[in-house]
Order: structure tokens, then sequence, then C-alpha cells
């Protein structure tokens, strides 16, 4: 039924085509299709002009079709469909009013592409109406279950953003560098903190040493032994790994071996402080407010070992999604979230970031990417206790406050517009849809959004230092 209010808008342009349409091989009877666009960039979508649906949408418990689509493909109409005059096939009739009814859309798959056919209500009774939106394969599907449970998606970095690793050539070669540059250094306050520095290495680095060759540390004359911990395997792997650990929660540390038969790969991981709180934010009362994503430079065994640790119950990524949602890029290539939702899971509009650097994020998603200031436990352990938040306190405040906008937009404009709209609408009349970029606005006006005096040398290791030692050379 037509909605007050409504503005309605001349019918498309472009000469009508009348096809056939069908549900996999049974006849749903004609409709007439009109391309929204004029001309060549007019041109229907269905190969062999006929509309062959393969299935129907996931149901929206809150959401109709319309609206999840202007969301994750905004103004993406590519024509409009009309049942032939009356009276309708009765098996179309049919397919329109479940469409309708029940927040689904008619999906016709074309290569990577999928034609979500959505019901639309209409000035003449009686008649089923479509819109014709296209969409990424498997993105549709991905996105109704997260804006039904009002669900966003976050992406972290791993090394200086949640941790710093460290092996013992990484150690070595930060106390060389600092020995050197104190060699030069006339200032004694510099010296003075270069010398603190040193020493907060090499009390770490003789830790690690000792696990390497025991596999115990003595921590305040303590003497702490390595439990065994079994690493889940993921679906499809057979083998069965047991790394030695050892947790040190006074210190915020743990020391692992990535490759547990050789002991070269023991690593020494600081763990930022408030990760809990962050972690704890995420899942709720065991509701997810958002899905997890990694994307680092770091190498893949080194980084699903580091996800692990901060992941221990897996409850942030599950070990079905954990290959797909550990996103490794080649150290100095650009990341994007387009590469890390490669798979269809989630529109980079509905994504932020965590990261302590700006510039590796490709141009487009950096008004996504909340800065934290790199984690410099060596250079600067009070940082993080400087301000009155901890910087993953912040963090944690600043998702609260994007889930909250982008879903207060979401509800109230889009939705609202949504539900008011014609076949007969333009274009035009769709709503705007939010985009995460628009909230992500830091809540601390103090907060650093940008490492304003970074350690002098990066802590912890790169990518390409972690391939060489896992690898042995």
């Amino acid at each position: 039924m037509p909605v007050p209010g409504a503005s309605a808008a001349a019918a498309p342009p472009g000469r009508a085509a009348s096809m056939r349409m069908f549900h996999g091989d049974v006849f749903l009877g004609e409709a007439d299709v009109f391309p929204i666009k004029p001309g060549p960039e007019g041109a229907l979508p269905f190969p062999s002009n006929e509309i062959r649906i393969s299935h129907l949408s996931p149901a929206s418990e809150r959401c109709p079709p319309l609206a999840i689509l202007q969301t994750i493909a905004p103004f993406s109409v590519r024509c409009k469909l009309q049942a032939k005059p009356l009276p309708p096939h009765p098996s179309l009739h049919r397919l329109y009013l479940t469409c309708f009814n029940e927040y689904k859309s008619a999906v016709v798959v074309v290569g990577d592409e999928e034609l979500h056919l959505v019901a639309m209500p209409s000035k003449v009774e009686k008649v089923p109406c479509f819109w014709c939106c296209s969409v990424r394969v498997g993105l549709y599907a991905a996105s109704v279950g997260m804006l039904n449970l009002r669900c966003l998606a976050i992406v972290f970095d791993l090394d200086e953003t949640l941790i710093v690793a460290n092996t013992m050539r990484s150690f070595e070669s930060r106390i060389e560098m600092l020995s050197r540059r104190m060699d030069i250094e006339d200032d004694p306050v510099r010296v003075a903190g270069m010398s603190a520095e040193i020493k907060r290495y090499i009390e770490d680095r003789e830790l690690l040493k000792e696990f390497i060759d025991t596999d115990t540390v003595t921590d305040n004359g303590r003497i702490v032994g390595t439990q065994k911990e079994e690493v889940q395997p993921m679906p499809g792997v057979q083998e069965r790994l047991v790394r030695p650990v050892i947790r040190l929660p006074e210190r915020n540390a743990i020391l692992t071996r990535i490759n547990p038969e050789i002991r070269d790969t023991s690593v020494f991981v600081k763990l930022r402080p408030a990760w809990e709180d962050l972690r704890s934010y995420l899942t709720a009362k065991g509701r997810k407010r958002f899905e997890v994503y990694v994307c680092t430079m770091a190498e893949r065994d080194y980084a699903l070992e580091i996800w692990r640790l901060l992941d221990p119950e897996a409850n942030l990524i599950s070990l079905n999604n954990l290959s797909d949602r550990v996103v490794c890029v080649k150290a100095g290539s650009k990341k994007s979230l387009q590469h890390v939702f490669r798979d269809g899971g989630c529109h980079p509009k509905m994504a932020m970031v965590i990261d302590d650097r700006l510039q590796v994020w490709d141009e487009k998603d950096q008004h996504r990417v909340h800065v934290v200031p790199a984690y410099a436990p060596y250079y600067a352990p009070q940082a993080e206790m400087a301000n009155a938040v901890p910087v993953l306190c912040v963090a944690r405040n600043v998702a609260c406050n994007v889930r909250g906008g982008f879903f207060r937009e979401f509800d109230e404009n889009l939705l609202k517009k949504v539900f008011e709209l014609l076949h007969e609408n333009e274009l035009l009349d769709l709503p705007y849809a939010p985009d995460v970029g628009d909230y992500l606005v830091c809540e601390d006006p103090n907060f650093p959004q940008s490492n304003k005096d970074p350690a002098p040398i990066p802590e912890g290791m790169s990518g390409a230092e972690v391939e060489k030692r896992l690898n042995g050379r």
C-alpha cells in the first residue's frame, strides 16, 4: 500500500524489456524490466534475457532488504521489475509476498555478483514490483546477521599496537644500538634515560635466555616452569601442536616458542595494559558487539600464536574463522580493508581499525583508523598510565561511540526513510547510508592521535625479522 507523504516520480528512463522469470527451473511468470539509466549505461544485467532466481536471501529480523543493500552497496539499483498485467502468475505473486513479508530478497547470481530482487510496495495495487540491486557474492548474507545484531567489524594490528615481542636477536640488536647512541650523547638526562632503557632490555633478555636454555625463568627469586599449551588445530589441519609457555601476569608478559622444536624461535611478549578491558567489551555478556579481524605485516605462524595468547579461549575469533580472519600483509605493502574482507565477510564502511600507524593503510581506509600511540614498554614504560584512561580503554570507548553513532543513523534515518519508499520512487530518494568513518572521533581531546614522541628505536620485531628467525636463518 502507498505510504502517505512518499514522493512519487515518473517511470524510470529507458524502454521496458519483457522477461520470463524462473525460480530454479520453475516458471514464475513474466515481468517488464525497466533500466534505471538511459543508453549503454542502462544495459540490463540478466544473461540470456531471462531472470533465473537461484535462492532467497536469509530472512532479516528487523531490517528490510533495501536498507541492508543501501548500507553495503549504496545506490546500486540496476533496474526495476513489474509483473505483467493482472492477474499475475500465482507463483510470482507468492514469491513477492514471501519476500515482502519475511524481509527476504530473491537472488540471481551472475558471476561474482548477486542481483537482489527487492519486493517494493507500489501505487498499483496487487502488482508484484521489485527493485534489482547488485552486490558482491556473499556480502549480503554476511551483513544481514551483523545488522540484525547491531554488530560492526573491528580490525587489530598486533606489533606495537597490542603487544611488543622480541627474540634474543632483536634484544641484542636494540641493546647494541642504544649503547652506540650513549657513546656519542652529551646530554646527561638522555644518557640516564638510555641507560634505564638498556637495563630493561637486558632484564627481559636474561629471562628469555633462561627460558631458551632451561624451559624455566627466575622471576623475583621464584623459579617458574613452562606449561604445555595445546594449540587447537584449525579445520583441515591434522597436526597436533603443543607449545611451552610461561605466563608472568605481574609483568604483563608471556614467553612462548613459535616452533616448539626450535628453541631459537622463543619469543618474549609484552601485552599492552588494559587489553582485558577492551576484549571483555567486544563480547560482553556473550553478545558480540564487533566481529574481530587481525591485519599485520608479521609472519603467519607468529601472528597466529600472538593472537592465541591474546584470545586464548577463541572468544573473539572462532577456530573455524581463524584462517580467514588473521590476514598477513607483505612487509612494505599497504594494508586495506578490501583485502581483509576479501571473502566478502564485511563491507569496509562497517569496519573500524585499531593501529599505531596510519600511513600503512590504503588512503581510502584511513578515515576508519583509530590511531593509538605505539606501545613502547622499554622506552617509556610509564607512558601507558600517564593519562587517566589507558590507551586501550580509550580505544574501547571510541569503539563504543562508533557503534552507537552508526546504528543511531541506521535506525533513525536510513530505516525510517526506506520504509517510506515506493516502487515509483527515484534513486535519489534513497537515504544516506552510515559509514564508520563518520563517527570515528576520539572521546578524549587530550589523547594523542599520533606519536609525537615515538621511541627512537622501533620496539619489537618487523615481519621480515620474525620470518628469518622462524625459518632458522
